[in-house]
């Protein structure tokens, strides 16, 4: 086990990203396409990411288990239905989908490797260990949900 697993939260590493994408942008060169083309890729990038963060938050709450990625042995139920159909992840989904968002707004090539960067930290140090745990936990049931669905989409 690595020292990064698990500790530091998703939406905490996004803002950091986010933080260092819009430094980007300030120091490197960004393009020149138009406004509108970016603010409507942006808003589309959002709105996905929403479609995809809030349904998966909600169902976890229905499910009655828990939201706190750093308590991840807490999960009491197995939550399969909804968003959960598309991606195992959806909330990541969504997180990587405002960044992505964001990189459009910001206007300069060099933010998209934030979303990159933030989908290779979040697979490697939240991700994988939220999968052994849920091996652990679930067994076959996990095991036959992950042959279904996809990580991430």
């Amino acid at each position: 086990m690595n020292v990064l697993e698990n500790r530091i939260p998703p939406p905490l590493v996004g803002l950091i990203i986010a933080i260092l994408m819009w430094l980007a942008a300030r120091w490197l060169p960004g393009t020149s396409l138009p406004r509108g083309m970016t603010y409507a890729a942006s808003a589309v990038a959002l709105l996905v990411g929403i479609a995809f963060s809030f349904p998966a938050t909600r169902s976890f709450r229905r499910a009655g288990t828990t939201l706190n990625p750093m308590r991840i042995e807490n999960a009491s139920n197995l939550v399969t239905t909804g968003v959960y159909r598309i991606s195992r992840n959806p909330m990541y989904v969504g997180v990587t989908l405002a960044l992505c968002a964001w990189a459009f707004f910001l206007d300069s090539p060099w933010t998209l490797i934030g979303p990159v960067v933030f989908v290779a930290y979040t697979t490697r140090f939240q991700i994988a260990p939220e999968e052994r745990m849920l091996v652990a936990k679930f067994g076959d049931s996990y095991r036959d949900y992950c042959r279904r669905v996809r990580r991430w989409l």
